[in-house]
């Protein structure tokens, strides 16, 4: 459902440019909030996936942890094994519920720089690509958010595994 989701945001606001004489205008705008929508959707997924594996995602430091090491991929992942100084498979049910506060703020840091660079720079591209005329725009919004979609899931499946048969109270 978040992939579809991601993928119909991205392929309608694309779709705008094909609109003749305004359609570049309103698909530059509708990027700027898709950008964010999308970064929000995420955001609601990678949370998900934590409380569903019931990691809690009560502390600030906790959920931004999760958020940014999901959304980065493997970049995330070697990050906070690295300087968790834990490593092993599931980083989000094994690093982020044990680690301690400061640790996580010091992990946030390097994250956070990465993060801005990257999903900006890939933000960036996509709002280009949008802004083609022909429903070229449409396709290559679809496509690029599907990418960033599935990377994200792919992400989370190795931060967490496989969901659990069930769920504690």
């Amino acid at each position: 459902m978040y992939v579809s989701a991601l993928t119909g945001t991205g392929a309608a606001v694309g779709g705008t440019a094909a609109a003749p004489g305004v359609g570049t205008g309103v698909a530059l705008a509708l990027s700027a909030g898709e950008a964010l929508s999308s970064l929000e959707l995420t955001a609601l997924f990678a949370l998900s996936i934590a409380e569903v594996h019931g990691v809690p995602i009560d502390e600030v430091e906790r959920r931004r942890t999760i958020v940014m090491g999901i959304m980065l991929g493997g970049t995330g992942s070697t990050t906070i094994t690295k300087i968790a100084e834990r490593t092993g498979q599931h980083w989000g049910r094994q690093v982020v519920a044990r680690v301690p506060v400061e640790t996580l703020r010091q992990i946030n840091k390097i994250l956070g720089k990465n993060f801005v660079t990257k999903y900006g720079t890939k933000q960036g591209i996509i709002v280009l690509g949008r802004v083609a005329p022909f429903g070229i725009g449409a396709v290559i919004g679809g496509s690029a958010n599907a990418a960033i979609a599935t990377l994200a899931v792919r992400a989370s499946r190795r931060a967490f595994g496989p969901a659990p048969m069930s769920w504690d109270g």
